[in-house]
Order: C-alpha cells, then sequence, then structure tokens
C-alpha cells in the first residue's frame, strides 16, 4: 500500500480516484488476513524445506541507532537457544523518503532505548546527544572487520563500548577483534545496504526470517514465537528471551491529577490499533485522558513509500492479532474522509463525544471496511459516535480543526516525537514526565505512572 496515491505527473494527491481507493483497500485487507500470513508462512517453510536448508535469519545493524544496540544484545541469545543460522549484515541510515525526519528518529532512538531497555532485561545508558562521529566510525570498522561467527560475540560489546562514549575500550577492542580499513568497512556497509533495500526494508535494527521483518527488541518476540512454532527452539520449557513486558497499573485507580496526552491520526494502522486500548488504559487507571489529533503525514507533505506503507499495514495487522485487537478489514480514508471528519471533531468535542467520533471512525476504515468517503459512510461514523447526522449538517464546512490539529503537531514536535501513535504522560503540575512514540508503549506509561503513583503516596 502506498503512503500516498499518485497522479499521472507522479506527485502525491491526498483525494485517490474511486478505483485506487477500492483496489488498495482490497488488497491490504487480503494480504493482512491470518489465513494469507499463514499461508506465507507455510510457503516460506516449504521453500526451507525442500532444498534442506536451515532456518535463516538475517540481522541489520545499524552502528549509530539505539535500537540497534538493544538489538545486538539479543543476538547471542537467539544463537543459543534456537536452531538458526544467523547472518548479520552493517547497514547506513536511510536518509531517503522512507524515513523524513531522520535526526529526529536518530535521537529519538537513543531517549527510547534507555527507557525501554530495563523491560527486555537489556542495557542502554542514558546518552541524549549523538555519539562521537571518530567512535562511530571506530565501532564500525571494528563490526565491519569480523567474520559471521564472530560479529555476534562483539556486536554488544563494541556497542555498549560506543554508547558508553569509552574510546580507549574501542581502541583495545579495535587492537584484539580487529579493525577493517575504512575503504573495506564502506564496502561493507554498502553491501548491507543494498542487500536490505534489495530485500525491501529501510530501517536499523530490522531481523528477517522466511519472508517476514521483525524490529528489534519490541518484535522478537514475534520472531521466537514463530521459530517456536516451527520446533527450532531448543528450550521450549522456559520462557523466551524477551517478551514483551506486561502492562501493570499502579493500585491506586484515582489519579486525575495525572494527564494522558494521546497524539492520534485517523489515517494510521498503528492508531487504529491501539486507539481503543490507549482509552482504555486511561480510564482503568484513573488518569485524565486528552486527546491530541494530528492530520497524517502524508496529507501534511510528508513524503513515503510503497514499501514503508506496507510494512507498517502488515506490521499493525500482527500486532493487533497478539493485541486481541479487530483489524485488518480495510477502506483507505485517506484525505477527503479524514477531513470530513476532523471538520465535525470541535462539534463532537462540544458533546463530549470527541473519542467516540474517532473510535467509530478508525473502527469503520480499519476494522468494518466502510467507505468513509461516502455521505452513508460518514453518517453511519457519526451516528455509531452517538451523534446526531441531521445537527452534524451545520458543521461540515467547519473549519476550526486545522488550527488546532497543526497546534497539536507543533505540540508533539516539541517533545522529540512527530509520529502516531505518541503519548505524554503530565503529573500534577501540568509537566511532561515521559514523552513516547508507538502503540506498543503502554506498559512503559503504565511503569512511569506507577512510579509517579508511589512517590505521591509514599507508604505510611
Amino acid at each position: 500500500m502506498a503512503e500516498a496515491f499518485k497522479d499521472q505527473g507522479g506527485a502525491a494527491t491526498m483525494n485517490p480516484s474511486r478505483f485506487e481507493r477500492w483496489i488498495a483497500s482490497k488488497v491490504m485487507t487480503r494480504l493482512s488476513q491470518t489465513s494469507a500470513v499463514k499461508a506465507r508462512h507455510a510457503k516460506a517453510e516449504r521453500a526451507r524445506s525442500k532444498v534442506g536448508a536451515t532456518h535463516e535469519v538475517h540481522y541489520f545493524h545499524q552502528v549509530e541507532d539505539g535500537y540497534s544496540h538493544l538489538a545486538a544484545q539479543l543476538l547471542m541469545p537467539l544463537l543459543a537457544r534456537y536452531d538458526i543460522e544467523l547472518r548479520c549484515h552493517l547497514v547506513r541510515a536511510d536518509r531517503g523518503k522512507n524515513v523524513p525526519e531522520s535526526a529526529l528518529l536518530a535521537r529519538l532512538s537513543r531517549y527510547e532505548s534507555h527507557l525501554v531497555a530495563p523491560g527486555y532485561g537489556l542495557v542502554f545508558p542514558d546518552h541524549p546527544h549523538e555519539p562521537d562521529a571518530h567512535h562511530v566510525s571506530l565501532a564500525t570498522r571494528i563490526l565491519a572487520a569480523q567474520s559471521p561467527e564472530t560479529f555476534p560475540e562483539i556486536a554488544a560489546t563494541v556497542g555498549d563500548a560506543l554508547w558508553s562514549g569509552d574510546g580507549a575500550r574501542l581502541d583495545h577492542l579495535a587492537e584484539v577483534a580487529g579493525c577493517a580499513a575504512i575503504e573495506r568497512a564502506e564496502e561493507v556497509l554498502e553491501a548491507g545496504t543494498q542487500l536490505r533495500r534489495e530485500m525491501k526494508h529501510y530501517s536499523g535494527a530490522m531481523f528477517y526470517y522466511g519472508g517476514e521483518w521483525y524490529w528489534g527488541a519490541d518484535r522478537f518476540y514475534l520472531l521466537e514465537q514463530r521459530l517456536a512454532a516451527l520446533g527450532a527452539d531448543r528450550e521450549s520449557d522456559r520462557d523466551p528471551i524477551a517478551s514483551r513486558p506486561a502492562i501493570e497499573l499502579p493500585q491506586r485507580r484515582d489519579n486525575k491529577a495525572f494527564t494522558l496526552e494521546f497524539y492520534a491520526s485517523l489515517r494510521s494502522p498503528y492508531t487504529a490499533v491501539v486507539f481503543d486500548r490507549a482509552v482504555a488504559f486511561a480510564r482503568d487507571a484513573g488518569v485524565t485522558l486528552a486527546l491530541r489529533p494530528v492530520l497524517p503525514m502524508v496529507m501534511r507533505g510528508v513524503p513515503a513509500t510503497r514499501e514503508k506503507g506496507m510494512y507498517i499495514f502488515m506490521d499493525a495487522a500482527r500486532e493487533a492479532r497478539s493485541a486481541g485487537v479487530a483489524y485488518g478489514n480495510f477502506y483507505d480514508p485517506i484525505g477527503n474522509p479524514v477531513r470530513n471528519c476532523y471538520a465535525l471533531y470541535p462539534w463532537a468535542a462540544s458533546q463530549g463525544k470527541e473519542v467516540e467520533l474517532l473510535s467509530s471512525f478508525l473502527r469503520h476504515a480499519f476494522v468494518l471496511g466502510v467507505n468513509t468517503n461516502t455521505e452513508g459512510g460518514l453518517r453511519k461514523v457519526v451516528e455509531a459516535a452517538g451523534l446526531d447526522w441531521i445537527a452534524a449538517q451545520a458543521h461540515r464546512q467547519d473549519t476550526a480543526w486545522e488550527a488546532l490539529l497543526e497546534e497539536n503537531r507543533l505540540a508533539m514536535y516539541r517533545s522529540g516525537l512527530w509520529g502516531v501513535p505518541s503519548f505524554r504522560l503530565l503529573d500534577s503540575t501540568g509537566q511532561a514526565v515521559l514523552a513516547v512514540w508507538g502503540q506498543d508503549r503502554l506498559w512503559l506509561l503504565a511503569k512511569k505512572l506507577c512510579e509517579l503513583v508511589n512517590e505521591a503516596s509514599p507508604a505510611s
């Protein structure tokens, strides 16, 4: 699925034709179905068994990426536990349309890696600034000199020295483990980056197995599940290496002094997967929910590619299945459907129905397969939210939403976030104590909230 459709001149357009919208929606719906996923897995396994190949896992490592350092710490445990052949590749950061905010992503990778590492039993130092360029170069040259056997053994050690700013340790590692010439390191980087491109991906910290991609520590549990299902787990009686942490809310549930800001978008698969769960999270935790919708990235002029759109939609489908969330019967709401719903947002908010309106839209577009680009489709959205369709007509052309959504976007960017869904947890003084990106961060929000509640109510 492309994030934007193309007109005849090749420029992005936010209002695809009826046929373009329909065909893209049908394709993505079909590909994301559980039966289709199982069929692809079975096909990959038949192909592997036919030639007698091992379970081959590829890993793509980006040295200056925080998420990659978390993933590197999983390489040796992965090899030790699963009957696989691991092929590791060094890659460059993607600077193209797939990562339009590369500096923001790099900063976020450092910030978030420090926060999430303990939840997976991993380590990442508090490192708000970019790693030293000389250290990055040296770390790259060390890893470029490794054989397939030694790369998994040393990757985490090199990363630990890099992210600790320990130049002396890197120098020592270069002496004892080897260090490629700059030219050779460039060749290795280019080869890994080209392979990743040919395999149709763009990110670091990525695992690949049997036609499917798994991002870093956060999707490692899915890779483990797949390998275990194939009988490749040598220790199946033990817990997985890196299960996603559980969401554990504080025992005290009257926490209205704390606020959860929820930055959501009506065309975001990940928002669709987490929206109702985030609302329930705020309710169950007893915190105040502040919904802050933003315009979809592609409708803000941020470019995207077909490979990125495909990965996001399919990954969201996996996450929905894991969370037991309905998802995948899709009818693309890009362009006018999104605008038409947002036009009604201030009116819905005035009636205390803003959450219901966005929830209804996402459910109709991503779960029920309703064409929200029609009058009948939008009416279903409005009425399912408990709003009056006749009364809504007076607000169809309202434009107050435009300034509101732009204000939300700027607030999100000021927090170091730019994608959705994103969250900010505010304490009783209104100060942001945590800002995180992704539908897979509810456990981290719960952890921080427990800390805040315990600080506010110390044991007597």
